[in-house]
């Protein structure tokens, strides 16, 4: 049996036909099948036509083409070509030479760095510049800032800025804030991931957001010249919670500028692995919440002691040193850098020093530490003149041990004040010098503002009073008791340090304003 098909290509002479093929499991034709029509051999002559059936027999496919022999090698070699062969034009050689100039090229770059001391070994898969020129004009223009070839090796990727495309434009928009050019080397030593910021996508959304933080526009130049780490922070990220947090425990939300203007490391600071457990430590000790958070509003930088490395053994060497306590609150209240500073050390050679000035036993040592903790930074200088002072006054060696006990600060007031109040004291008062032995917070009180006219009115009143019924007090108190006809006793107590002034309210405005002090450096 024999099943005829047909099929062909129509062209306005002529139709292609292959009649009586075997009987095959056809697949789908690339021709479309006509009618049976004859076509004369000479008709064939001279056209290049493919015509092409895919078959199946017994699971074996089959390709059948017939075509005009010169058409088809052409048509078969372009074909190839589609089809990946060997003989593919889409295999370019030049890609290959490429190739191989470009590993040429960053090795001579290599070369280069090598031969000026920096070694390449990071940069591999980093884009550098193709020729040796380029990156000598990268290195020089790093030089020119003040960047040493230790430097670059400490960051080598900062070798993948561009000079015009990255540093040139980071460097014009730090100095159109305000960064000082002379800052600009330790800036980048610090921080020289900042040469592959955007400055419109990564640096300008973080100073506004430090604008929005209460920081004055003169102020920010002088926070990112202090802590440049700050423009690689993430604005919802751990910014916003350390200063959430700050805020919920008490500290005033008009301080926050001023606060993070003298420490703005506060703002890269983890609240859970930082700033909660420094500020539960504190209240452990006995210091209330809201007296922490007056403590960080007046010296922010506290919140950079280690708790493990310095607080908590500094706290126990106070302990060590016969410091009550009780006392610890107070201590750490009063001078809050005692728990920052090579404490140990220093207790050692203060206990040591005055015990060879004045014979000040350990215990007592301990009571003068607690009244004024500042003691333990004191130089050796100032307490010998203090000393010699309060002996030429007249005191024995031990009236002056008693008054620095009682008074530690006479080892640290302005001398020739004090010597206007005891010449006030003898040549007007006319007391006797154990009076100041049992009072030596005399020395402490304005001559001018409280000791002169407060002792014109007891005398004109010819009240007979001790120095602390007439000084320890407030004016208000004082005017109160101008009008006992008694005096009493127990108002007669050495000051000492209140907690509960570290709770007042704040006042109406802030004092926030960014100072450099001595007392802040630490």
């Amino acid at each position: 049996m024999k099943i005829g098909s047909y099929a062909g290509i129509t062209r306005p002479s002529f139709f292609l036909v292959h009649p009586d093929l075997p009987i095959f499991i056809y697949h789908k034709p690339q021709l479309q099948p006509v009618p049976a029509l004859g076509v004369h051999t000479e008709n064939m002559k001279g056209i290049g036509l493919i015509t092409k059936f895919r078959c199946s027999v017994a699971e074996r496919t089959y390709t059948f083409s017939s075509a005009d022999s010169s058409v088809s090698k052409t048509k078969n070699v372009r074909l190839g070509q589609k089809q990946g062969g060997s003989s593919s034009l889409y295999t370019h050689p030049s890609l290959l030479e490429m190739k191989n100039k470009k590993i040429a090229n960053r090795a001579r770059v290599y070369e280069f760095l090598r031969s000026i001391g920096i070694v390449p070994d990071e940069l591999d898969g980093l884009e550098l510049p193709v020729t040796v020129e380029v990156m000598r004009e990268r290195v020089d223009f790093l030089h020119q800032l003040g960047i040493t070839i230790e430097d670059i090796n400490n960051y080598p990727l900062v070798l993948g800025c561009s000079v015009k495309k990255n540093m040139i434009p980071v460097l014009d928009y730090l100095g159109k804030l305000g960064v000082r050019k002379s800052s600009f080397t330790e800036f980048l030593r610090r921080y020289p991931q900042v040469l592959h910021a955007s400055v419109v996508v990564d640096l300008a959304p973080v100073v506004k957001y430090l604008q929005g933080l209460d920081i004055k526009q003169n102020d920010i130049p002088r926070v990112l010249e202090r802590y440049p780490e700050v423009l690689g922070f993430k604005l919802e990220g751990t910014m916003s919670t350390s200063v959430a947090y700050l805020v919920g425990i008490g500290v005033a939300r008009r301080e926050i500028g001023g606060i993070l203007t003298r420490y703005p490391e506060i703002l890269g600071m983890r609240v859970g692995r930082v700033i909660k457990p420094f500020v539960e430590y504190l209240e452990s000790l006995g210091i209330p919440r809201l007296a922490v958070a007056r403590l960080i509003e007046k010296r922010p930088y506290i919140l950079g002691f280690g708790l493990e490395d310095l607080v908590k053994p500094n706290v126990e060497s106070l302990l060590e040193f016969n410091v009550r306590k009780t006392s610890l609150p107070s201590v750490v209240a009063q001078y809050p850098e005692i728990v920052g500073i090579d404490l140990k050390a220093k207790l050692h050679s203060q206990m040591s020093l005055l015990h060879a000035v004045i014979e000040l036993g350990p215990e007592d040592f301990a009571r003068v530490v607690e009244k004024m903790p500042q003691v333990v930074s004191l130089s050796r200088i100032p307490i010998l003149k203090h000393v010699d002072f309060l002996k030429d006054c007249g005191f024995s060696l031990q009236q002056v041990r008693e008054m620095v006990v009682g008074c530690p600060h006479v080892l640290a007031l302005n001398i020739d004040v004090m010597k206007l109040s005891f010449d006030y004291f003898q040549m007007e008062m006319e007391r006797p010098l154990n009076d100041l032995v049992t009072f030596p917070a005399f020395f402490t009180y304005g001559l001018e503002s409280t000791i002169k006219p407060r002792h014109k009115r007891t005398a004109k009143k010819g009240l007979k009073c001790s120095l602390s019924w007439l000084l320890n007090c407030s004016d208000e108190k004082f005017e109160e008791r101008m009008d006992y006809e008694t005096i009493d006793m127990e108002e007669m107590e050495m000051p000492s340090f209140d907690m509960n002034t570290l709770m007042e309210p704040r006042r109406e405005e802030s004092d926030s304003d960014y100072e450099d002090s001595e007392d802040e450096r630490v």
